[in-house]
């Protein structure tokens, strides 16, 4: 195999990869609307702080306990999250079946940007609301995924021949 196809074929498997994540995360969030809804309020409540023993913190007064909030606060990650699925969807089959990484990369930075988008948003809502303290797994997911987003980017974007 000469180096163009094996690159092709490692950036093809990565949009594709990409593409069946973010639709994962998509069917996931929409399946389990209940249980997400009760997990990012848990996070906008800031309930782990108020786990035994609770952390008393001046931050508790960004403490939002809408559920109605909390709904729409999934429901801003659920857009960009299909989004992205759907600009990777259209990407991938550009390089996959095309072979066409110009033609594919637009559309794959667009799948980028939405996932970072939501990504950010997550961030940077855990951290308004104090995840650190409690939440340190899910930071560390966030920040992880971001650094594949980033890894991605470059991935699709930098010359490889």
């Amino acid at each position: 195999m000469n180096l163009p196809t094996s690159v092709w074929l490692f950036q093809s498997l990565h949009a594709l990869g990409m593409a069946l994540w973010l639709s994962i995360a998509v069917r996931n969030n929409w399946r389990g609307f209940a249980g997400s809804v009760f997990a990012v309020g848990g996070t906008m409540s800031m309930a782990p702080l108020r786990v035994d023993p609770a952390i008393d913190t001046p931050l508790l007064t960004r403490a939002i306990r809408s559920v109605a909030l909390h709904r729409a606060a999934l429901c801003v990650v659920l857009a960009l999250q299909f989004g992205a699925a759907l600009a990777f969807w259209a990407g991938s089959a550009m390089l996959v079946a095309g072979g066409d990484l110009a033609a594919a990369r637009p559309w794959l930075n667009l799948g980028l940007a939405g996932f970072a988008a939501f990504l950010f948003a997550m961030h940077l809502g855990g951290l308004w609301f104090g995840y650190w303290i409690r939440q340190e797994g899910l930071q560390l997911t966030h920040l992880v995924l971001l650094l594949w987003v980033l890894a991605a980017f470059f991935l699709f974007n930098l010359s490889w021949h």
